[in-house]
């Protein structure tokens, strides 16, 4: 796939949520000037040096990108050489828009919003940690829609304490009625220091449970395919012509760069980095004319084939037709489109197994 991504990491929270294990930082507002500032300047250095091109998409993640001010923001977009129709999106807590945020997002160069709603029960969002009730996610919707956005993504996640398989199933549907053109569905994961580990650790809350999970995934993607939102990598979906470009380039092993304290960057040549953890030392080293880079590996013949493998086999493109491929259509993991084998529902279920097939690596149990 041809084409250029800039990764921006915003590393600023209002809360940290209970599940989450990202660089973020609840404590460290007073550094967001300096931060955006050395963010331009690392872009500005790596555009002279020739090794930022026209970027085809732009992300700013984090954390929390719509806490910082607006006119930070859209001065580090300034600092991106882009394609004409590049897509740029800014991932958005629905408790921070406001219609003059977004009305400077969209005369800044921004596209293409995220709104990060994980579910739409009240209980459920508060066992998340998360700040927002449901009616906050309809505002930032129809603020959106006002000001311009017509793409944007509802970002959504399955299996937290006390969500029920109704509750799931109405989070879907109250998702759906704000017609969204993409959505992410992703199952909440119990990450090693979170607080939600040392809840369960407790025994305060339950743990996540496979079962219940992938009953969840399968009801998601039945509904969301139903409404003409296809599957197009395991946790996604979205209209025909909707995908996210930026995660597009990612799964298809493309080239793009990493700005700010832990973004990481990727080289066709299979060279991978990332920038050093916080933004305290982020900013120093920029602004001490040093890299900001923290570490690298590089994947190189069978490891950048199989990481490449594995990526696909995650999209709807599959991987091409094979002994191993064959097996898993035999096992009904996957079907055959063409000269390319696609997971099915199942498959995509049991995606590390039959990632673990298709590298000929065998499997445990």
């Amino acid at each position: 796939m041809a084409g250029f991504g800039v990764y921006v990491h915003v590393p600023f929270c209002a809360r940290r949520c209970d599940y989450c294990d990202f660089a973020t930082w609840t404590d460290r507002h007073h550094l967001m000037e300096a931060y955006a500032v050395a963010c331009v300047t690392d872009l500005t250095r790596r555009v002279e040096a020739g090794s930022v091109p026209a970027a085809t998409s732009v992300f700013f993640g984090g954390g929390t990108p719509s806490l910082l001010p607006a006119e930070l923001l859209v001065a580090i977009l300034a600092a991106v050489p882009r394609q004409p129709e590049a897509e740029v999106t800014v991932e958005c807590n629905p408790d921070t828009v406001t219609p003059g945020l977004l009305a400077a997002y969209r005369a800044g160069g921004v596209n293409r919003l995220s709104f990060g709603v994980q579910s739409m029960a009240p209980h459920v969002l508060a066992a998340l940690g998360r700040t927002h009730d449901p009616e906050a996610v309809e505002r930032a919707v129809d603020c959106a829609r006002e000001n311009g956005f017509d793409n944007f993504n509802l970002d959504l996640i399955y299996g937290g304490a006390g969500e029920t398989l109704a509750d799931w199933q109405a989070t879907v549907e109250a998702a759906l009625a704000l017609d969204p053109p993409h959505v992410s569905a992703y199952a909440l994961t119990v990450e090693p220091g979170t607080p939600l580990a040392r809840r369960i650790a407790a025994s305060e809350v339950a743990a996540p449970d496979d079962d219940d999970q992938a009953e969840k995934y399968l009801v998601a993607d039945a509904a969301l395919s139903a409404a003409g939102r296809l599957w197009y990598e395991i946790s996604n979906w979205a209209r025909p012509g909707r995908e996210c470009r930026h995660n597009l380039l990612y799964w298809a092993q493309g080239e793009y760069v990493g700005i700010g304290c832990a973004a990481h960057g990727h080289a066709p040549s299979g060279r991978r980095w990332w920038n050093v953890r916080t933004p305290d030392r982020y900013i120093a080293l920029v602004e001490a004319g040093a890299s900001p880079e923290g570490g690298h590996e590089l994947l190189a013949g069978p490891q950048f084939d199989d990481e490449g493998a594995m990526l696909a086999l995650r999209t709807r493109g599959g991987v091409p037709v094979g002994p191993a491929a064959d097996g898993l259509v035999a096992d009904g993991l996957a079907a055959r489109h063409g000269p390319r084998v696609v997971l099915t529902p199942t498959g995509r279920l049991l995606a590390n197994e039959a990632t673990t097939r298709l590298l000929g690596a065998p499997t445990c149990g």
